[in-house]
């Protein structure tokens, strides 16, 4: 069993309510509700209070934060797990690829939340799997996962606001020196008739901006190395922005080039989450300890993996 998460908070300005208090520090309103649902939810100097409580100068809010089953249908199995950062709120998690982040038709086990489950049960601790950003089943690198119900409202919340900065690396059929950096600003729609591939729809689409920089150009392979930012977080985002530049993800089998993933011999999507930034966080949020914090891969695969290319150029004495 988890142990029981308890936070103080003094009142920070004269006639504000508990639950205006509580909402400016990120709680949701379903959070607020099922706090009011637990025993000793919302304390001041030992006694019971209600959200809609004014609070007064020298009071302060006790909060328990409720108790909460582990996720049903997610079987814990055995996983090697790359955990670059844990504290009692989140963890960072570099993600292998090939491994999906939710169970599904036919990955019942294989997920990552399956070894998250795992992970949780040997230290008998209950486990509610919520992961704040998406990557897909072949993209690599770093996944953040909150640890209970508050940590996933403030971190969600500071995703909203373009709060926690993304930087992902790319190697990309193409050149783009003579654009060495650029925006995408481009809606993103579903493709008609799938469920889940994109396609750019400046009418119909969501709105979508990505940002780019090249780092490294082979001319002998015409891949191009690119630095990624996110500005919004759609589905398969990055992959579909760079097919509509004409410059597809190496090894993207849905967006990609199937002649140069086969001339390449990439069999693994090349694209890795590999840095977060976490913008200033106000003193009295629970999470203010993560301000300014830069969470990153060292010596990411993904560079290893476009520097081998060139090994892989053709041969122009054999013709190819």
């Amino acid at each position: 069993m988890n142990p029981i998460i308890h936070h103080s908070y003094k009142a920070m300005e004269n006639g504000r309510t508990v639950e205006e208090l509580l909402r400016s520090l990120g709680y949701s309103k379903s959070l607020i509700n099922r706090i009011k649902l637990t025993d000793n939810g919302l304390l001041i100097h030992g006694e019971k209070v209600y959200t809609t409580h004014h609070m007064q100068p020298g009071e302060r809010l006790e909060v328990t934060l409720p108790q909460e089953p582990s996720s049903e249908h997610i079987v814990p199995t055995p996983m090697s797990l790359s955990i670059l950062y844990e504290d009692e709120d989140l963890m960072v998690i570099n993600k292998a690829a090939n491994v999906p982040i939710h169970p599904s038709q036919g990955n019942f086990s294989n997920s990552l939340a399956n070894g998250l489950a795992w992970y949780f049960e040997q230290k008998q601790q209950t486990f509610v799997f919520r992961a704040i950003n998406r990557l897909d089943r072949d993209t690599t690198g770093l996944l953040i996962v909150a640890k209970n119900a508050l940590s996933s409202c403030i971190l969600s919340d500071m995703v909203k606001k373009r709060q926690i900065h993304r930087t992902y690396l790319a190697a990309v059929n193409g050149n783009l020196s003579d654009q060495p950096e650029g925006t995408i600003d481009v809606p993103i729609a579903r493709l008609p008739g799938s469920t889940i591939a994109r396609i750019p729809d400046p009418v119909h689409g969501e709105s979508a901006v990505t940002h780019y920089r090249l780092l490294s150009y082979q001319s002998g392979t015409d891949t191009s190395l690119l630095e990624i930012r996110l500005e919004t977080g759609r589905t398969h985002q990055i992959r579909a922005h760079l097919a509509y530049l004409g410059k597809p993800v190496l090894g993207d089998i849905k967006y990609g080039n199937r002649k140069m993933n086969e001339r390449t011999g990439t069999k693994t999507q090349a694209l890795c989450a590999v840095r977060i930034t976490f913008r200033e966080i106000p003193e009295e949020n629970t999470l203010h300890d993560l301000s300014g914090k830069v969470i990153k891969l060292k010596d990411p695969q993904i560079v290893k993996q476009f520097d081998a290319l060139d090994k892989t150029k053709p041969d122009p004495a054999k013709g190819e």
